[in-house]
């Protein structure tokens, strides 16, 4: 059964960035003389690219994972991705010694499996033609009494996800 998202308050999100602060990296703002002659607009990159673990859903899976109580911290916690959420919630656990095991597609890029494997998770791969990841990491986390890191469908997540957007506009305040 999915879970249903809970709003998402400007406090939440903020509540996020302190839990975040020394943890995640403060990623810069770029811009490209290039791009905006281009586009004949003035455009700034939020570069989560720098992020830990390459990419903004490590903010998210922190903030998610540093909300657990003890007794869920021990069991672990499964999530399912391709790549980026599954580094994240990989890096996250490891970060915050939480077992983790990341359902991923057996055809996912080499770089993310080992990156995935590198942060100490247990990989679990499928067939994305005959498998159904969701279901798969849920049954797992039934059998094992794992908590389940959804991609982006929970208020944890979405909250320090959206802490790259409040570093963009606290750096670039009158942004249109």
């Amino acid at each position: 059964m999915p879970i249903e998202p809970m709003p998402v308050t400007f406090a939440d999100v903020r509540a996020a960035a302190e839990r975040l602060r020394g943890v995640a990296n403060r990623t810069p703002v770029l811009t490209s003389r290039t791009f905006d002659a281009m586009t004949g607009r003035q455009v700034f990159f939020k570069c989560e690219n720098f992020q830990r673990g390459g990419a903004f859903k490590f903010r998210g899976a922190y903030n998610r994972l540093s909300q657990l109580n003890d007794a869920e911290k021990k069991r672990g916690v499964v999530a399912f991705s391709s790549g980026n959420h599954a580094q994240g919630v990989a890096l996250a656990a490891k970060l915050l010694g939480i077992p983790a095991a990341i359902v991923m597609p057996d055809d996912a890029p080499a770089v993310k499996l080992a990156a995935t494997r590198g942060y100490g998770a247990e990989v679990i791969v499928y067939d994305r033609l005959t498998g159904n990841r969701e279901a798969i990491a849920s049954e797992l986390s039934q059998a094992r009494g794992m908590t389940l890191v959804p991609p982006f469908n929970d208020p944890h997540i979405i909250a320090g996800q959206g802490t790259a957007a409040l570093e963009l506009l606290e750096e670039i305040p009158d942004l249109d």
